[in-house]
């Protein structure tokens, strides 16, 4: 049970947490916002325009695998790192005001998403510090945060835009000011991770257990789909009937894009929920059979009344980000407990991998082929999931 320090405490920690990696994350966020307006100035073409997006994921990705192979996310707070990689990531990103052109911009926004590892990750880390009981519900909400910051640009786009200097400027502050917002973060929970020296075999130490392996493996599969679903469902609504020939289709698109997107948060609530009343991997099961359900669902059913359409892709919204926490959750009760930060690194570097493959690879299949063999890829990812889900549900039900 908690001492009677923290007891009154994990809300207001789960609070804190949440709002300093929501406004610490801005910056990624920024880059919805300015593609666009970039594609334009620097006259980018389709596929640079995704390498915009796709380098602060792999910047994220050699930042967690960095932590995770040093042991650094085992070796410091998770606050502290919070602090450091959320100011690292605003100076880095106002530096973009004056880049000179594509490649300047590439680069700086990959140095982005690698400080954003220090961000995300320990953030994890140090929710689940504050809760034993309720760890799902907890870690939902605060995923359910950046959902919501997530489905942002597609509000701005429908009411219009602002300047990309202007946006740049503003999530800079904003990435700076989550930083700051940690230091009001006085300690870890009353359930802390012991601490571990610096040790670059700390990250293959943590991953050992078998139920990590699939967690992660699971995690690959809810990744696969969900940064292509939030980066093109506005792209896909567009392409509608009943958006493409309204004369103020692009803005409607972009506002049911948001609501699509935005849903998501609802559904980390209800994951989590699940989670801490049937288990981790019993949520997980349910969330990947529905959004990958809905996917395959919405690959043949375009032409079919928008409302319908709609309420399919708000479905797909709904349960595409509900599972998340629970994979991170899982990962946090089954490494090894010295080792925690290091195997939530990894797991995040792993699924954030492959989000760069099917950002990439929706637009192309979608103008090459069609939208249908789009959507059909991003089923697969939900297979996997669910298929080492299964597996590591079988020595419980073996069990039993």
């Amino acid at each position: 049970m908690p001492t009677s320090k923290h007891s009154s405490r994990p809300a207001a920690a789960l609070a804190l947490i949440a709002v300093a990696t929501f406004l610490s994350m801005s910056v990624w966020f920024s880059a919805s916002f300015v593609v666009p307006q970039l594609k334009q100035v620097w006259g980018l073409t389709s596929g640079e325009s995704s390498l915009m997006t796709i380098a602060v994921q792999l910047g994220f990705v050699t930042g967690a695998l960095a932590l995770a192979a040093t042991g650094l996310a085992d070796a410091y707070p998770g606050r502290r790192l919070m602090c450091v990689g959320a100011l690292g990531a605003a100076a880095v990103n106002l530096v973009l005001l004056w880049a000179p052109g594509f490649a300047a911009a590439v680069l700086i926004r990959a140095l982005t998403g690698a400080c954003l590892a220090a961000v995300y990750p320990p953030a994890l880390k140090e929710v689940s510090s504050w809760f034993q009981r309720g760890r799902g519900t907890a870690l939902g909400i605060m995923i359910g945060a950046l959902t919501l910051g997530s489905a942002t640009p597609q509000l701005i786009k429908a009411s219009g835009g602002l300047g990309w200097h202007i946006v740049i400027a503003a999530t800079s502050a904003l990435t700076a000011l989550g930083g700051l917002t940690t230091l009001l973060i006085r300690s870890s929970g009353p359930f802390p991770f012991p601490k571990s020296g610096f040790d670059i075999r700390s990250a293959w130490r943590a991953c050992r257990s078998r139920r990590v392996v699939l967690a992660n493996i699971g995690y690959a599969g809810h990744m696969w789909e969900l940064y292509a679903m939030w980066a093109w469902i506005g792209t896909f609504l567009a392409s509608l009937d009943g958006f493409a020939g309204h004369p103020d289709g692009p803005r409607l698109a972009a506002l049911a894009a948001f609501v699509c997107i935005g849903v998501g948060a609802v559904g980390c609530l209800v994951g989590g929920r699940i989670s801490d009343r049937v288990g981790r991997a019993q949520s997980a099961l349910i969330s990947l059979t529905c959004s990958g359900g809905a996917a395959f669902t919405l690959a043949f059913i375009r032409t079919l009344p928008l409302p319908i359409v709609l309420v399919v892709s708000a479905f797909w919204g709904f349960w595409v980000i509900a599972d998340s926490a629970q994979f991170s959750a899982m990962v946090t009760e089954n490494a090894d407990q010295r080792y925690v930060g290091s195997a939530v690194s990894l797991q995040l570097g792993i699924g954030y991998v492959t989000t760069a493959v099917t950002i990439y690879l929706v637009p192309v299949l979608a103008d090459g082929s069609s939208w249908t063999s789009a959507l059909l890829v991003l089923v697969l990812g939900p297979v996997v999931g669910i298929g080492a889900l299964l597996t590591y549900l079988r020595p419980a039900a073996t069990a039993a």
